[in-house]
């Protein structure tokens, strides 16, 4: 499978959302991305081959799951929308499908909704385990709790 990188991804959702994603809606919507990549593509928690990109990890942040370069990238704006990249990157058909269903998931909740439903979610509430809600964390959040949380929620 052809590897992309998060800065694909955020570029992806920015050209998508028309210049009105501010930094924490683009970090749970490339979360989501790479969760959903993760889950249906592969079939075992066992062999996590398929993976959206490789070049960074999730961290549990206190406003949930944050990938740090991503964050530094887009510091500058705050709680302002990003302005959105002069083209929108090209992905093969399936990465392309369910960027497509994330964003037609996700895309109306704003940085704050999104948030809340991440915080509220194993994967990141495992990783940020034994702190409360609003202690700072850079624990990485576990690709395999990803896969079982997000499998287990495609059963129904």
């Amino acid at each position: 499978m052809v590897k992309y990188s998060y800065n694909d991804v955020a570029d992806w959702f920015l050209v998508k959302g028309k210049g009105k994603i501010s930094p924490k809606k683009l970090q749970k919507l490339v979360y989501y991305a790479y969760a959903w990549v993760l889950t249906l593509l592969n079939d075992s928690s066992e062999e996590l081959n398929i993976r959206l990109f490789d070049d960074a990890k999730f961290e549990a942040w206190v406003h949930g799951p944050v990938l740090r370069n991503l964050y530094a990238e887009y510091a500058s704006y705050g709680f302002e929308n990003i302005e959105e990249p002069k083209e929108q990157p090209e992905f093969v058909d399936d990465i392309q499908d369910i960027l497509e269903q994330v964003w037609k998931v996700y895309g109306s909740y704003s940085g704050n909704q999104l948030e809340s439903m991440t915080q509220q979610e194993v994967p990141w509430k495992n990783a940020h385990k034994d702190l409360s809600s609003l202690d700072s964390n850079s624990n990485s959040i576990n690709d395999r709790d990803i896969f079982n949380f997000y499998k287990d929620l495609n059963k129904y």
